[in-house]
This record gives structure tokens, sequence and C-alpha cells, in this order.
């Protein structure tokens, strides 16, 4: 009898040995979830993202974000692995309120959330940490800088997020790699102390 052919696991599952975490990246609606999540995957990420169209236009404030013409509608994920094998599944939320049933779907099971946000539209944060909170989730917010917003001292952005002190507070650029990586690795220790 033929034994079956091997399978090239690149891109699938790992291997035991390794922690796995699932983790939100969420956020308002335009602030760079998708971005993040695509800079930082190390397979091919899946994004829901689809053109915006007219039927938008009185449903989404493009305040802030006035070059946005597209959106994600469902979900976006990717994975990467980080240093001591701790692997970090990431399923990315649409932004925008009326997904927010949609985000409590996304987010079960879930041991922790990076909130994105925009000094640009730090009000619009609000909403999506009271979401956070109140499924009991774990949080660091990563402060996503876009090259027109405002600069803040991280003690500036924590009196106006109102977090609190042992929540992690990162600043970097979603499209940086580095940066991005150092935001989920602040979410991921938050995270483990928590942990049992």
């Amino acid at each position: 009898m033929d034994s079956a052919p091997s399978v090239d696991r690149v891109g699938y599952l790992p291997d035991g040995g390794q922690t796995l975490m699932k983790l939100v990246v969420t956020g308002p609606f335009g602030v760079g979830k998708t971005t993040l999540i695509r800079t930082l995957s190390e397979i091919r990420p899946l994004h829901t993202e689809e053109v915006m169209t007219q039927s938008s236009v009185e449903l989404d404030d493009l305040s802030g974000v006035p070059a946005k013409t597209t959106t994600t509608v469902a979900v976006d994920f990717g994975r990467l692995t980080v240093p001591d094998d701790v692997v970090l599944y990431l399923f990315g939320t649409p932004g925008q309120e009326r997904f927010f049933p949609l985000w409590e779907d996304i987010a079960r099971g879930a041991l922790g959330a990076l909130v994105l946000a925009d000094t640009r539209r730090l009000g619009d944060s609000f909403p999506v940490m009271d979401a956070v909170e109140e499924q009991g989730l774990p949080y660091a917010v990563a402060v996503n800088r876009f090259p027109d917003a405002p600069e803040y001292d991280d003690e500036v952005l924590r009196a106006h997020l109102d977090l609190h002190p042992g929540t992690p507070l990162v600043q970097c650029d979603a499209r940086d790699r580095r940066g991005g990586v150092a935001a989920l690795i602040a979410l991921a220790e938050h995270v483990l102390t928590r942990l049992p």
C-alpha cells in the first residue's frame, strides 16, 4: 500500500510546543487595523475589505480620514510568531459601530485586544474600549502615528484616554513592522501576566 504523500505544512497551523494566543486587533473606523495585520502577518493575510460606496456616505464619518476608499466589512486575519515560540493569531474587526454585534462574535475566545487609536480622533476610541472592557478582555492601546496627526507624550495620551495605570500604551506606525511587533508583544506580555 502506498503511503500518503507528505504535506508541506508551511503556512498551516504550527506543530506543538508553542503558546497559541487569539488576539483581537480593534479600533475605530479608519485607524489602521487592516494595515497593521497586513504589515505583521507571516502568512498571506485574509482581508474582507470592500470599496466604499454611496450607500455608506451617511453611515461612515470620514472626518479625519477623507482619503479612505475601502473598509473592512467582516474580519481580517493574520498570524505572527514572536520570540519564545508564542504564536499570535490576529483577528481584525470592522471599526463602525453597526458592526459591533459581529465584533462580539470575533472576540469570543480571544485572550486580549490591541486597540488602535488615532490622535486626530481620540474620542472615537471610547466606544471600542468600552466594548473591549464589557467583554472582560485585557487590552493594550497602540496609537497609530499618521503623518499629519498631532503628536503627544504618553502621559498626555494616558490622561486623555483615561487609561488604567496597568494598561500598556505604545505609539507606532501601522506600516512599520518593528513598531507593530512591539505593540503586540506589549499586549501579549500583559495578557500572560493575567492568565492563571
